[in-house]
C-alpha cells in the first residue's frame, strides 16, 4: 500500500524537507541568542532601563492607557493588545543594555501599530484562534482520513486547517518588521540611543526578525510536505 506515491519501507524524500526546516530553525534561533547576548552586555550612555524606555517611547506617541508590566523569562517579551499591557521579560525590564532597549522599543511598536490601527496586525489577531486551531488539528484530521480508507475530503480538509496556521505566520512577518522600523525611528527621534548605539539595537531586531521568517518558511515547508504526501490519492 502506497500513500500519496512512498510505500511503507520506501526512502520517504519528504524528511529533506524536515531537515531543511530543523537546519533553518536551530540557526535563526541561535543567531538571535548570540546577537542578543553580545549585545546585552553594552549598557546604554543614556542608562535606561528597557522599562524606561518603554514609557518614554509610549508617551511620546500620545499612549496613555497601555501598562507596562515584568514577566518571567528570557525573551518572552510581547505586547497583549487584548489587555492593552506591554509585558517585558527579565532579560529586558530593568536591563540597561542596548539589546534590552532595542526589544523593549520592539514591543512599542506593537502598541503604536494597535492605537494607530495597523491592518496587518489586526488581521493578525483575527487570524490567532484560526491558526491555533489549524495547526492542532491538521495532522490529526489528516491521520484519520487515512486511516478511514485514504478519505480525501478529511485529508484535504486538515491540509487546509494547516494552510491557516501558515497564512498566520506569512502575516507575521509585516507586522514584525514594521514594528522593528517603528522601534528604531523612535529610539533615534527620543534621542534613547547614540547613533552607534541604534545600530546595535538594529542588529538585535534584525537577528529576531530572522526567527519569523525561519518559522513562515519552516510552516511552508511543512504545508508542501504535507501536500506530497497526502495530496495524492491511495494506490493499492
Amino acid at each position: 500500500m502506497y500513500y500519496g506515491g512512498y510505500g511503507y519501507y520506501s526512502f520517504d524524500p519528504t524528511y529533506i524537507l524536515v531537515i531543511i526546516c530543523a537546519i533553518v530553525s536551530i540557526f535563526a534561533s541561535a543567531r538571535v541568542e548570540a546577537v542578543f547576548s553580545k549585545y546585552n552586555r553594552v549598557t546604554s550612555a543614556r542608562g535606561l532601563t528597557g522599562a524606561e524606555a518603554a514609557h518614554r517611547i509610549l508617551q511620546s506617541a500620545g499612549i496613555y492607557d497601555v501598562s507596562v508590566e515584568h514577566v518571567s523569562g528570557k525573551l518572552s517579551d510581547h505586547y497583549d493588545p487584548r489587555s492593552k499591557v506591554l509585558r517585558l521579560s527579565d532579560s529586558t525590564y530593568s536591563s540597561r543594555s542596548v539589546a534590552a532597549i532595542g526589544v523593549a522599543a520592539h514591543e512599542c511598536g506593537h502598541a503604536i501599530q494597535h492605537d494607530v490601527g495597523y491592518a496587518p496586525l489586526s488581521l493578525r489577531s483575527t487570524l490567532v484562534p484560526l491558526a491555533n486551531i489549524g495547526s492542532k488539528a491538521a495532522i490529526p484530521i489528516i491521520l484519520i482520513g487515512c486511516f478511514l480508507s485514504y478519505n480525501q475530503t478529511l485529508i484535504q480538509i486538515g491540509i487546509i486547517a494547516f494552510s491557516l496556521a501558515v497564512i498566520f505566520q506569512l502575516v507575521t512577518l509585516p507586522v514584525e518588521f514594521n514594528a522593528s522600523s517603528r522601534a528604531l525611528a523612535l529610539l533615534r527621534e527620543q534621542n534613547i540611543l547614540e547613533d552607534y548605539e541604534s545600530g546595535m539595537a538594529k542588529k538585535v531586531l534584525s537577528a529576531a526578525a530572522m526567527t519569523y521568517v525561519a518559522a513562515a518558511a519552516s510552516s511552508i515547508i511543512q504545508l508542501l510536505r504535507l501536500v506530497l504526501l497526502f495530496g495524492g490519492r491511495r494506490r493499492d
